[in-house]
């Protein structure tokens, strides 16, 4: 029977990392900072692990005072607590168009880490200067799955899928001027790629794309092993 805890405010789902292989995330945005606390609190106690996504600093302090083991990433916007030892396999690379994507890159790179991916972090390699990409290219090939997070123009995955043989998930972000049209020009532009192999996720959403890019590479790797801490 799945396990349901009722807090008043929220259901929170604990059979969820049985069924999944990760626990329920907490979306702290339009949450108070009482709410995340709290929520926070009860998947720590029961799990041993928790991720809140698109929080604030304040949320963070709010959380800090319940679990004093908890970190909080400020460019991600990301809380996290693992106290489980995972045994990492494959890699994970996050590749971004420019430094302005870091926000979004980040929330991925911080999100697949916590379901058990090692992460590779390749900056600033848009398609501007191709030969900053080029530089670096063999790495990305050396992981199981790419997500690539570009603004502006979203040309970005489509170059990387058309030069390797993994998975890409392409993230657009709401990076550029008036006519990105706060991201749907990326996400339009890679959602119409004629490069294989591209899946593309909503705009912004590097959560979505670092949890898809650690199931893909748990897949590969099934031996990948994650145990609570005694």
């Amino acid at each position: 029977m799945e396990e349901t805890e009722n807090l008043g405010f929220a259901r929170l789902d604990h059979d969820r990392s049985r069924r999944k292989g990760g626990v329920e995330t907490i979306f702290c945005q339009g949450k108070t900072c009482e709410q995340v606390a709290a929520i926070f609190e009860r998947f720590a106690a029961h799990d041993g692990c928790a991720l809140g996504t698109r929080a604030s600093k304040e949320q963070y302090e709010a959380v800090l005072k319940r679990i004093p083991a908890a970190s909080y990433n400020e460019l991600g916007r990301v809380i996290y607590l693992n106290r489980k030892k995972v045994t990492k396999k494959g890699a994970v690379a996050i590749v971004t168009g420019g430094t302005a994507d870091l926000p979004v890159a980040e929330e991925a790179a911080l999100t697949a880490e916590f379901f058990g991916a090692e992460v590779r972090r390749f900056t600033d390699v848009g398609v501007a200067g191709l030969h900053r990409l080029l530089s670096v290219i063999d790495r990305i090939r050396e992981c199981s799955v790419a997500v690539v997070i570009a603004g502006m123009e979203g040309a970005l995955p489509s170059v990387v899928a058309g030069l390797i043989d993994k998975p890409v998930i392409a993230v657009p972000t709401s990076v550029g001027y008036g006519a990105s049209f706060q991201g749907l020009t990326p996400l339009l532009a890679m959602l119409n790629s004629c490069a294989e192999g591209i899946t593309v996720v909503n705009i912004d959403n590097g959560f979505g794309a670092g949890y898809s890019a650690a199931q893909i590479n748990r897949l590969i790797h099934p031996d990948q092993k994650q145990e609570k801490e005694k």
